[in-house]
């Protein structure tokens, strides 16, 4: 084949702009070449990257070009496909090229290209190298004719198709794995697999929608449309909704999904790729990698969010036929033109998308941590030991700290520390309301002020010390006023710590107390009658983890073990046989004796030890 049979005129300036700094990597460049073998009814591309030898293979089975073909079509840059093949393909598919521009990007990442190709039995081959071209256009004066080098095609072994050869690599492109690249390619088209009759394959392995690998990531997912294949990806997604789409006047046909991660270090994969990211698709294409970055006033939660948007509306132009519509692609076509009305349209739909998701996600994920926090059992103790009022605020208090954006799980539980010693503060300062006024935003640095824990714990206890030093006052003070001891047994209820330390009040024991009211009145019948004149009164309370009865003893009266043992025996089995009854058999039960005067045994040897252990036994 003659030197002179092809033929490419181009100028200098249109050659750097778009072609060699049309994109800077490899994987933008093959998204170029396998949109061009879907537009040629391709059902299969193969990528091969042979790194020994620094060439790039890639061969397409669509319908290849004849000799005719490459000069109208492939060589002529900016030919306009849908205006010169108006109409769907061969296969009924829209296409995705249409200014001609795509393969100048061949020369971003190689300086030699050879091209070889079959339709109907015509085989055609030639090379091109990039020093040849600048060459031939500066002797030009800046722009001429570019004539390839002719090929031997006694090497074309397909019967029809496509294969490009890529040679003279730039050093920069010579590190992506062949994961690297089917990940970066995956997430470029969203027509892989045979729902689509579409495969593309990299050093001999299938181009899977799952290697974009971040379905599995996510945690949340919210869809556009019929979005079956990621709701059957999207393994670990805890929760799912379907959103509606608005329609618009021309029909934008938006559909797609939008999510949010467990993680937000989950965005961030291993080749480093920002997946933080809401990525516009048109015809099956990668039309913008990101519409998130446009809105610059956002929350924590967009820190978690990435998305895919199929937008179809951008691109309903397939040939003269058709109605005529402005192109929404830049030159570079990696971004939409942003000026468009459509695009406009299509931020208000994100806009108000984001709203929305961003209070659901805040919703979520406080009742996720709140769950997450009391699986610690020191967390769900203290929540426990709230009363319901308290508690409530107390558990969506927590519920914050999961909207925070920290990934590392001692930090979380740190974290966790420090936000129920800050609620504790808040609550003894009696400003739990104040709560309600952190936003996330601010949440962390409140709880900044937490970190100094030695201070902050001391100041606490200080705090505690000094209520509970009051509530001792009064006690003192109500017995030296020889209060009536019906009002000092009722205080030492409402104060059950001034017994044990370990004691509170538990909530919800009313139905309790009566039953164990008529219990005490069925034990108290059966007293003799010095024993119900020596006895003042009995109550009973359900502290944190058992049951507490306690009996207050006249000042002047002095009692023996024995007598203290009858009626603890009396107390026990009553209250035994009511919590059989209940199915709470195995509920703790303390009884304790208040008294005036020491026990008759008391000073006797071992006397204490007998008193205060009934179990004891001397050795």
């Amino acid at each position: 084949m003659s030197q002179s049979s092809f033929s490419l005129t181009i100028s200098l300036n249109v050659l750097e702009h778009l072609g060699i700094n049309l994109y800077s990597n490899v994987p933008s460049v093959l998204s170029e070449i396998v949109a061009n073998a879907w537009d040629a009814d391709a059902e299969k591309v193969e990528v091969d990257w042979d790194r020994a030898n620094g060439r790039i293979i890639i061969q397409d089975d669509g319908t290849g070009m004849t000799e005719n073909e490459l000069n109208e079509r492939f060589l002529k840059v900016g030919y306009r496909r849908r205006d010169e093949q108006s109409g769907l393909t061969g296969l009924k598919r829209h296409p995705m090229g249409r200014k001609g521009i795509g393969k100048l990007s061949l020369f971003s990442i190689a300086g030699t290209v050879d091209i070889e190709t079959q339709k109907n039995g015509q085989k055609s081959a030639f090379r091109m190298r990039l020093k040849d071209i600048r060459s031939e256009v500066q002797k030009g004066g800046g722009s001429g004719t570019y004539r390839p080098s002719g090929l031997p095609t006694n090497k074309i072994d397909f019967e029809h198709g496509t294969r490009i050869t890529l040679t003279d690599l730039r050093h920069r492109q010579t590190t992506a794995t062949s994961k690297a690249l089917r990940k970066r390619v995956a997430r470029r088209f969203s027509i892989l697999g045979e729902q689509y009759d579409f495969k593309v394959l990299i050093d001999r392995q299938e181009v899977t929608p799952a290697d974009r690998d971040y379905y599995s990531k996510l945690q949340y997912l919210w869809t556009y449309g019929d979005e079956h294949e990621v709701a059957k990806l999207a393994t670990n997604a805890e929760k799912r909704e379907p959103r509606p789409v608005p329609v618009y006047d021309d029909q934008l046909h938006i559909v797609g999904w939008l999510g949010t991660v467990k993680e937000s270090k989950q965005l961030k994969d291993e080749e480093g790729d920002n997946l933080n990211r809401i990525a516009i698709f048109v015809r099956g294409k990668m039309a913008q990698e990101d519409i998130l970055s446009d809105f610059a006033e956002r929350g924590v939660y967009a820190s978690y969010l990435i998305g895919e948007l199929k937008v179809d509306g951008f691109d309903l132009y397939d040939g003269p036929q058709t109605e005529h519509d402005e192109d929404a692609a830049t030159s570079s076509r990696q971004r939409l033109v942003e000026d468009d009305e459509r695009y406009q349209k299509l931020k208000a739909f994100v806009a108000a998308e984001l709203k929305y998701i961003q209070g659901k996600w805040a919703d979520f994920r406080a009742e996720d941590g709140t769950k997450r926090a009391l699986e610690i059992p020191a967390v769900r103790a203290w929540i426990d030991g709230l009363k319901p009022a308290v508690r409530t605020k107390a558990q969506k208090w927590l519920g914050k700290l999961n909207r925070i954006n920290m990934d590392d799980l001692d930090e979380q539980k740190q974290l966790i520390k420090h936000a129920v010693l800050g609620f504790e503060f808040y609550r003894l300062n009696e400003n739990l309301d104040e709560l309600d006024n952190i936003s996330d935003v601010t949440l962390i640095t409140v709880l900044e002020i937490f970190r100094e824990l030695d201070g902050l714990e001391a100041n606490l206890y200080g705090q505690i010390v000094q209520q509970r030093m009051k509530v001792i006052r009064t006690l003192q003070e109500k017995v030296d006023e020889n209060a009536l001891e019906k009002a000092i047994q009722q205080y030492l209820f409402d104060h059950l710590w001034l017994l044990d330390a370990s004691w509170e009040r538990a909530e919800g024991t009313e139905v309790m107390e009566k039953s164990v009211t008529k219990m005490f009145e069925g034990i108290t019948a059966n007293l003799r009658p010095e024993e119900r004149s020596g006895r003042l009164d009995i109550g009973y309370r359900k502290a944190a983890g058992g049951h507490v009865i306690i009996e207050l003893k006249r000042p002047e009266r002095v009692v023996n073990r024995s007598e203290m043992l009858s009626q603890s025996e009396k107390y026990l089995s009553g209250m035994l046989r009511l919590l059989e009854k209940q199915g709470n058999a195995h509920e703790p039960i303390d009884i304790i004796f208040v008294l005036g005067k020491p026990p008759t045994e008391w000073e006797n040897p071992g006397g204490r030890d007998r008193v205060i252990s009934p179990s004891y036994s001397p050795r």
